[in-house]
């Protein structure tokens, strides 16, 4: 691999001579004067720039993965690679992602920028503030949290909503686990209405969910109209509408609501835009940077968060079939490491080759490629290397694919870039020309909500019950009474495990999903069983990954990852 692959992510985004973003824009036939600039390598692009007929026609592929550990298999990396790959063999060929959320940069995860010689840059700018989108989601959020203890507060235009049923949070996008539960409003009759409240973390907001599955301005705005915010003293419902807020909120997300273009490291086109997490929210980009890519580009590379049970389920059930989506491929990304994972190594065992437990764990990526199958979409699996892989752990992994008749090929992109993914971009180039792939939404959105999560938990996780705690129960009364029965499920869910149980590795069986309670996101038209214990606001691991940042005195920062 050579000495190159010694370099930190950083430190190779830093070293990569960039282009001016009129040049990328120029490889996607779009003029200069189309472009907002943020710079001279970021810009938005005009919804404008949408073409319906391609986006029917287009060439969509979804790159998604098997169970992850925490540190995640790649699959951001090999979206890139794999786009650097296809435009190697005249494939055109542009990735759209995610934004990356301040909370896992500098907490555990780090950034979503890809890695190695698979990056985005500028990689600082992408992984930080990038364009302020995440900071006009922030605000849109807030004001409409204003707006609601404002109306409680005020005698002359009161409409009369019950503290005590008011569902919507203020969000930040920073994990602090101190803010999950608060109380608002102290300090006297001039400061509001004491309340119980409380904050998410920016990517779970609705607001973002919203950004993300608008088609356009119009739309943006009936769906924040729609953001369900508690009842009346007399059990009226009242929603974003009722108190005006819809079009301020928009204005707010005027520009946010533009895809952001960037570039790779090889310099092809990057469209990057909305971040929702997949274990709290859908976990897919815009679908207005998925149109905007498949208007621009033969080929499309889009990633979902998490593995295939959380990311893809999503993206497939809920935005494919509300943007009327046809994905024509599948790469499942897996990693020799996360196999050992599930075949029972422990941490410090995650870089010790062990044939045995690579075995063992086949039986998650197994699962992983049967779901896949169930919606119609025969995938290829990308076996993402790191250095301490063996010949013998790979060629294992192949033959059981090959068993399957899945081809497994060996994905280099971190430290080869492009020239490492062509054997893979070839792959998918046959899939995609082959024509076999159909896909196929895994439920009907009118069944009855409890069948609908009945076939996500069972099919898709392999569980044999759902149970309903009390409080589940009673949540899902409101959300019949209110009409919202016909909408997608948006599980939230420990992307751990197939299980709500994290500590379930590899390919679990016999066991129960316990739906605690229900949240629903009547605006963004989704709702959402949480399971377990999941958090809508997470915290910082002890030691935090903004303790080993530094930034000197000419601005260079390093330590992000």
């Amino acid at each position: 691999m050579g000495n190159k692959t010694f370099l930190s992510d950083i430190e190779i985004a830093q070293n990569n001579t960039m282009t001016h973003i009129k040049t990328i824009a120029e490889k996607l036939g779009v003029h200069k004067d189309y472009l907002e600039y943020y710079g001279k390598y970021k810009a938005k692009l005009p919804l404008s720039l949408i073409d319906e007929e391609k986006v029917k026609n287009g060439t969509l592929i979804l790159v998604t993965a098997m169970t992850p550990t925490p540190a995640g298999e790649g699959k951001t990396t090999t979206s890139i690679g794999l786009t650097e790959g296809l435009n190697k063999i005249g494939k055109q060929t542009t990735v759209v992602l995610r934004e990356p959320s301040l909370g896992p940069v500098f907490g555990i995860k780090g950034g979503a920028a890809g890695g190695g010689y698979s990056q985005v840059v500028p990689m600082e700018d992408i992984n930080l503030h990038f364009t302020g989108d995440f900071a006009a989601v922030e605000k849109a959020n807030n004001l409409l949290s204003a707006l609601i203890d404002n109306n409680i507060q005020s005698k002359t235009n009161n409409l009369g909503i019950d503290p005590r049923t008011i569902v919507w949070k203020r969000v930040m996008d920073m994990n602090d686990r101190a803010l999950r539960q608060i109380t608002i409003g102290l300090g006297g009759t001039a400061n509001g209405i004491p309340r119980e409240g409380g904050f998410n973390i920016t990517p779970a907001s609705e607001v973002m969910a919203i950004l993300c599955m608008s088609q356009d301005i119009d739309d943006l705005k009936n769906k924040l109209g729609n953001i369900f915010v508690g009842f009346t003293f007399d059990k009226k419902p009242i929603y974003a509408r009722d108190l005006k807020a819809a079009d301020s909120m928009a204005i707010l997300l005027k520009d946010a609501i533009k895809p952001n273009l960037v570039q790779t490291l090889e310099d092809n086109p990057a469209i990057i835009h909305g971040g929702p997490f997949a274990n709290i929210a859908q976990g897919t980009n815009t679908i207005i940077a998925t149109k905007m890519g498949l208007s621009l580009s033969d080929y499309v590379i889009t990633e979902a968060g998490f593995g295939a049970d959380l990311g893809a389920e999503k993206f497939l059930n809920i935005k494919c079939v509300s943007a009327g989506l046809k994905p024509k491929a599948v790469v499942l990304v897996a990693t020799i490491r996360a196999l050992r994972h599930h075949g029972g190594a422990k941490k410090e065992e995650y870089n010790t080759p062990d044939v045995e437990k690579v075995a063992v764990g086949f039986e998650n990526l197994q699962k992983h490629i049967l779901n896949c199958r169930s919606f119609g979409l025969n995938p290829v699996v990308a076996i993402n290397t790191f250095p301490n892989d063996t010949l013998a752990e790979v060629e294992l992994v192949q033959m059981k694919c090959k068993a399957m008749g899945i081809r497994a090929i060996v994905a280099d992109g971190w430290s080869m870039g492009g020239d490492g993914m062509i054997e893979l971009a070839k792959a998918v180039v046959e899939v995609v020309e082959s024509g076999h792939n159909k896909f196929k939404g895994l439920y009907d959105w009118k069944l009855p909500i409890k069948e609908k999560i009945d076939i996500i938990a069972k099919q898709v996780y392999g569980a044999d019950e759902v149970v309903y705690s009390k409080k589940a129960e009673v949540d899902l009364k409101k959300i019949i009474g209110l009409g919202l029965e016909h909408l997608p499920i948006c599980m939230a869910k420990t992307q751990k495990s197939f299980s709500d149980n994290a500590a379930l590795r590899g390919r679990p069986t016999g066991f129960s999903v316990n739906v605690r309670e229900f949240e629903y996101a009547a605006g963004a038209g989704f709702i959402i069983p949480i399971l377990g214990k999941m958090m809508r606001m997470p915290g910082l691991p002890s030691v935090p990954s903004s303790e080993g940042m530094t930034i000197d005195n000419d601005g260079k920062i390093s330590g992000l990852s």
